[in-house]
């Protein structure tokens, strides 16, 4: 069997934040594929704005990299659950992994998530413990830690034998040995070509690419990213794509795109083992296979993750609609979220029985709060319901998807955590001291016992409680109510601009959202109730003057500062009644029925047939 020694096809694999970003800027640095007078810029793989600004990866990219006489193709993966369908379809393109772990956090539930992925496609693995220069960190310790996660996800013999690497990213050094480190890349280079298998050599036998990534060009269409698993391609070639249905579809190659640094460049041919990007077929879908016309043989189709959450989209139809976006017709809506399934695999977009609603789908809230993002700087304007989890009918039985939650918090808040977490349902796996004050717990907690509890379980740790949770599976739907919010809400009058003289005499009533001078409309929701019941409240009252002279002179009104919420935290926040409205300027949470009298009369009858 004849090996391409040219060439290995690698991804890097890592929980969130662990540094696989600025490992690849190093790589990239070191290798010299940039010339003298390029500059390489801070984790020049997240290009997108949302990543540069949040500090996460979100869509996979990939990278070419000439060290001496080898081309690597390095993958850069997501670090989050929500794109996992992202991962998953990545490890089919590639020969082994680099999976990084911190040196001081060790193994996290997101660690579990990918490595299990590769080692289900039987890559072979290079593992890389990074941040060795972190204080406090253990590097020894973490090493044993990542082989007890390969044994406990039943890695084969070969695969347990991996080679470790040490290395501190960020400032570029690497070595076999974590006190042992020099400003080079060059033992993750070596060890990448001496244990990362070549790719087969097969480029005589008919053609077989699969597509495993999509782009979109204006100019060019839809873009299809993917690996020569066989044979060879050319520009002009005459090719057909076997659809899922097993249909054929034929079209010509108008052009082929390798990968160098972060360039794509024009190329003539593609051989087996090569990662290129094909142009020509408008309606081309991630797991089809393009084969020649004489010789039609499709790749196993790639099984992508089920969406796990669904909120429904809606045209804004509040006091303030059109007045701050640019797009807010439901056709406008339906446009961009199709063109989005262009891309992204992992969503779904279904329509509803009003033409003003969609009902979308993804793998989780980051998924589907980055579309919004996205949506909202692009000018739209949108309202958006509640996430509800998607149920699921396995074998007659209604089943939900279940979570695995890490938690890491110092010992004395360990009590509200535990107790908060088993009110929703969930039940503890682990929970190990970390012998510096911190306790780690691991839980499997239903995902509707998740949603709205990051902003509660910040409280209850003073904000030094990180959590990190990720899919696990599907479970029997546990019977009852589980999570949501405990407080009411308070609910704004009328129409008008908020005082700082009606937000004072509210704040003894709960925490207020809005600053003082905002126009506010009636139905619009400025803070949380310290009861459990919804209050309606005049935040737009003035004080009246009048022409008699007090003894007392006036005070400076002080009042508290207003509780500020992300989009994401908004999302969580929202209950069934409610409805999150975004627009490219605000956020503003408001109650389904504006009116106050129908909004009581429709409590009532809710609670009659309750």
């Amino acid at each position: 069997m004849q090996l391409r020694e040219d060439i290995r096809n690698i991804a890097i694999i890592a929980h969130v934040d662990h540094g696989k970003t600025t490992l690849v800027n190093q790589l990239l640095q070191y290798s010299g594929t940039f010339q003298e007078h390029e500059q390489v810029v801070d984790r020049a793989m997240d290009s997108d704005d949302i990543e540069k600004e949040r500090g996460i990866t979100i869509l996979s990219k990939n990278t070419a990299i000439k060290f001496k006489d080898t081309a690597i193709n390095i993958l850069d993966t997501p670090g989050h659950a929500d794109f996992g369908g992202e991962v998953e379809r990545i490890m089919k393109m590639v020969d082994g992994v680099l999976l990084v772990v911190d040196a001081y956090e060790g193994t996290m539930p997101q660690t579990r998530f990918v490595l299990q992925k590769a080692l289900e496609q039987n890559l072979t693995p290079v593992v890389v413990v990074n941040k060795v220069d972190r204080p406090n960190s253990r590097p020894t310790e973490v090493v044993d830690e990542v082989l007890d996660l390969f044994i406990e996800l039943g890695a084969s013999d070969a695969q347990i034998e991996f080679p470790v690497v040490y290395a501190s990213a960020i400032n570029g050094t690497s070595g076999e040995e974590p006190d042992q480190l020099e400003e080079t890349m060059d033992p993750i280079f070596k060890t990448i070509i001496d244990y990362i298998p070549a790719p087969i050599n097969n480029q005589d036998e008919p053609l077989q690419f699969q597509v495993t990534l999509l782009d979109y060009s204006e100019y060019l269409g839809r873009i299809g990213v993917g690996r020569v698993f066989r044979g060879k391609m050319s520009v002009g070639q005459q090719v057909v794509v076997m659809k899922e249905d097993g249909t054929e579809k034929s079209f010509r190659i108008t052009k082929l795109f390798g990968f160098i640094g972060l360039d794509r460049i024009e190329i003539q041919e593609a051989k087996a083992g090569d990662i290129v990007a094909v142009t020509g077929m408008e309606d081309i879908y991630v797991g089809e296979t393009i084969c020649p016309k004489e010789h039609p043989e499709a790749l196993p189709f790639l099984r992508i993750d089920e969406p796990t959450l669904q909120m429904t989209f809606l045209v804004n139809n509040s006091p303030f609609a059109g007045k701050e976006g640019k797009y807010l017709t439901s056709r406008r809506i339906q446009e961009r979220l199709l063109t989005q399934l262009e891309t992204d695999v992992s969503l779904r977009v279904d329509p509803t029985d009003s033409p003003d609603a969609f009902v979308v789908s993804g793998r989780g809230e980051l998924h589907l709060s980055i579309l919004i993002e996205n949506m909202r700087r692009e000018g739209f304007e949108m309202q958006l319901s509640k996430p509800q989890v998607i149920i699921k009918e396995i074998d007659g039985k209604k089943c939900e998807p279940v979570e695995r939650v890490q938690i890491d918090v110092p010992e004395e808040y360990t009590g509200p955590v535990m107790e908060a977490l088993g009110s929703r349902k969930g039940e503890m796996l682990d929970m190990a001291n970390q012998g510096n004050g911190q306790v780690r717990l691991v839980f499997r907690v239903p995902s509707r016992g998740l949603l709205g509890y990051s902003t509660e379980f910040m409280t209850q740790t003073r904000g030094y409680g990180i959590m990190n949770h990720t899919f696990d599976g599907y479970e029997p739907v546990v019977k009852g109510q589980i999570g949501g919010r405990r407080q009411g809400v308070l609910v704004a009058l009328e129409n008008g601009k908020t005082t700082t003289y009606g937000i004072m005499h509210l704040e003894d009533r709960g925490t207020i959202f809005t600053e003082p001078g905002v126009e506010v409309y009636a139905g619009m929701i400025i803070g949380e109730h310290n009861r459990e019941n919804d209050l309606t409240v005049n935040v737009t009252r003035e004080k009246h003057l009048t022409n008699m002279r007090t003894a007392n002179k006036d005070q400076t009104a002080t009042i508290n500062k207003t509780k500020e919420m992300s989009l994401e935290e908004s999302l969580e926040y929202i209950s069934d009644d409610e409805y999150c409205e975004v627009t490219p300027v605000s956020i503003r949470l408001r109650k389904k029925i504006l009116n106050q009298n129908e909004r009581e009369k429709a409590a009532k009858n809710k609670s009659k047939t309750d």
